[in-house]
């Protein structure tokens, strides 16, 4: 388990993370029994904040070598279910949960990165009149890799800073232009 804590709005939240190897693929309504061994992410917010004062989301994009830059760039995280719903966010409400179970069909040579940010867009701004602004609040990277035995082996959960930010934003900015969305510059 990895935790931190975070500051938002004058207050201190916290921040809990694990990624454990998946042992219950129907349990955790993953694809088939090919998703065994692969990670299961699991990160939790609290707020001293209640309604619309504790609302977050996550944004999540990864770089692995079977994305369309063959791991070159990262690149936003598709969630099949919002598919085409344009929104940077993958989780969004009050206190969201990030639930990632990623896995492969086949099992081949293979390295996955994710880095995951909690954000917000804060409410305000928006019945202001202004376009949604994601502003980072704190961000940690976890992922795997599909080793040539076929084993998975799964990376630790470490923090990420505002240059890993600033690295992913250009990637944001391409895929959800302004008005309709705008980024933060920094975490």
């Amino acid at each position: 388990m990895w935790s931190t804590q975070f500051e938002w709005d004058g207050l201190t939240g916290n921040l809990e993370v694990e990624c454990i190897p998946n042992d219950d693929p129907a349990g955790y309504g993953t694809v088939g029994s090919d998703a065994y061994g692969f990670p299961v992410c699991t990160a939790t917010v609290e707020y001293p904040r209640r309604g619309y004062r504790s609302m977050f989301g996550w944004v999540q994009l990864v770089r692995s070598t079977d994305n369309e830059s063959r791991g070159e760039q990262f690149e936003v995280d598709p969630f099949a279910l919002f598919g085409d719903a344009r929104s940077p966010y993958c989780w969004y409400g009050t206190e969201p949960t990030l639930f990632d179970a990623p896995s492969r069909l086949q099992r081949e040579p293979l390295t996955w990165l994710s880095h995951s940010f909690l954000a917000t867009t804060p409410l305000s701004e928006v019945l202001a009149g202004n376009p949604r602004r994601v502003v980072p609040i704190a961000g940690f990277s976890w992922g795997f890799d599909v080793c040539e035995d076929d084993s998975v082996v799964l990376r630790e959960v470490a923090p990420l800073a505002a240059a890993d930010w600033e690295t992913v934003v250009p990637v944001l900015r391409a895929e959800y232009p302004s008005p309709l969305w705008t980024f933060a510059d920094s975490l």
